[in-house]
């Protein structure tokens, strides 16, 4: 009687590879229920087991049994589930035929929570990135990389002689004591928009400053000018 390649996968025997490569197509096999090597492989936490059948014997890791459940449903580990998810790119969204994910079911069962909490995290990073938010990069956290990818951006330099901030102006030495009420006005209620950060808002906020030191420098001019005749 030949040997079962399921045994055989679930006890990681050395006599599974000579038999696979003797005979590739069992690689990809399932049984009556759809049961597949890369179930087992997944179940009992056989990794290199995994990266041959989907690297060497090209199985496809997100091969379905009778009740349409990958082998990323019956991981019992966080090392079994990342090799799944980030190196042999399962698909965490599949849904078995009673319509719940593998995270969703492993929640369900509460066995193994920190598997759960695993692949719940790869659904909210997803997720995040999916709505703009960049993935962290190196040494970066996920709330750090979502803080950078929020902030605002900063403020560009302004015309000597002002420094200005979100709401205020700030006198320098060499402006005038009375600042413009007008100006005032108009700085604090770009200050207040939406788009103050935004490249075309800053645009704004620089023409209005040189506008007011253009007109202060062309007042400083007309008082200093001698009378004509």
């Amino acid at each position: 009687m030949p040997p079962n390649p399921y045994l055989l996968a679930a006890d990681n025997s050395p006599a599974l590879l000579p038999l696979l490569q003797e005979n590739p197509a069992l690689a990809s096999a399932q049984d009556d229920h759809g049961y597949s090597l890369v179930h087992a492989a997944a179940s009992y936490n056989h990794l290199d087991l995994l990266r041959v059948l989907i690297h060497e014997f090209k199985v496809d890791v997100n091969l379905k049994d009778e009740d349409g459940e990958t082998a990323l449903f019956v991981v019992e580990t966080v090392g079994a589930a990342r090799c799944l998810v980030e190196e042999l790119k399962a698909d965490v969204q599949i849904r078995g035929a009673d319509g719940v994910t593998a995270r969703e079911k492993i929640e369900g069962e509460a066995e193994f929570p920190d598997v759960a909490e695993y692949l719940a995290s790869v659904e909210r990073e997803r997720s995040g990135q999916a709505n703009g938010v960049s993935a962290a990069g190196p040494g970066q956290t996920p709330a750090t990389a979502t803080a950078t990818a929020t902030a605002p951006a900063e403020l560009p330099p302004v015309p000597e002689g002002l420094s200005v901030s979100v709401g205020t102006i700030q006198q320098a030495e060499d402006v005038p004591e009375e600042v413009d009420p007008e100006f005032r006005r108009r700085i604090e209620q770009l200050a207040e928009r939406e788009d103050f950060h935004t490249p075309e808002g800053q645009a704004e906020l620089r023409k209005l400053v040189e506008d007011a030191l253009l007109g202060q420098d062309l007042a400083s001019e007309r008082n200093v000018r001698p009378r004509e005749g």
